[in-house]
């Protein structure tokens, strides 16, 4: 094999600040998208355990129309197709003046696709809840609504919590598929630099280790938060 190693390519300028870069890119996708998939993901899990059911059944259809259909096509039809199918002037305008509209496509895409996820860990965890409980909030003269913001939805988000871990290192993962939109982050930046470099593997080596760490991180804080909210035997440890 004739490769030549270079590492110090990773530390000169200006591909280390490429680097950086991406990183700060990769946190703010996954950060908004995830913000976006717990709103919309807890909204749509509450609907699906409505006794109502138009709720339900709207429930559903989000649920299996975005959970069905692959990441990337849902980013492409975001990104290339919809403007087209807008009115003239809007479509126009997320085309040529919405500033950065990769960045926002890709936080639209990544967090309604998850939120199917979510609603689906929120739906199980609701339903997870004896019905004692919802029994006991309705003969305390509670309303439905307030039923789930003081008893089922704050025990269904501890026993859920194990499982959204997981779903937002997906987020964090996944947000490497915004390259194919035209953002540069991570993953997209050190192709770059493999691009400009022809040192693909320590690019590459160093986009590598730096999810490892960034994922790392993420799991030893939400397990801290798991033990933090935990109820002695309503929660099951990831």
């Amino acid at each position: 094999m004739s490769y030549r190693w270079d590492w110090s390519v990773l530390v000169s300028e200006p591909y280390l600040g490429w680097l950086l870069a991406g990183l700060g890119w990769t946190l703010l996708v996954a950060g908004a998208a995830w913000v976006l998939a717990l709103a919309v993901g807890v909204t749509v899990g509450v609907l699906r355990t409505l006794p109502n059911r138009a709720a339900r059944t709207l429930g559903t259809a989000y649920v299996e129309t975005f959970r069905n259909i692959p990441l990337l096509l849902q980013l492409f039809v975001w990104y290339f197709v919809l403007p087209e199918l807008l009115p003239a002037p809007i479509g126009n305008w997320i085309k040529r003046e919405l500033p950065l509209p990769e960045y926002w496509t890709a936080v639209i895409g990544l967090g309604l696709f998850t939120a199917a996820r979510v609603a689906e860990q929120t739906r199980a965890g609701i339903q997870a809840i004896g019905r004692g409980q919802t029994l006991a909030a309705a003969a305390s003269g509670l309303t439905l609504a307030q039923s789930y913001r003081y008893i089922l939805l704050p025990i269904a988000a501890r026993n859920v919590l194990p499982p959204l871990t997981s779903e937002f290192l997906n987020v964090v993962k996944n947000s490497s598929l915004a390259l194919t939109i035209g953002l540069l982050e991570l993953t997209g930046q050190s192709r770059q630099i493999e691009s400009a470099t022809f040192h693909g593997i320590e690019a590459f080596t160093a986009a590598t280790l730096t999810y490892v760490v960034l994922t790392t991180a993420v799991i030893l804080v939400l397990r801290a938060v798991e033990r933090l909210v935990a109820i002695p035997g309503l929660m099951a440890r990831a």
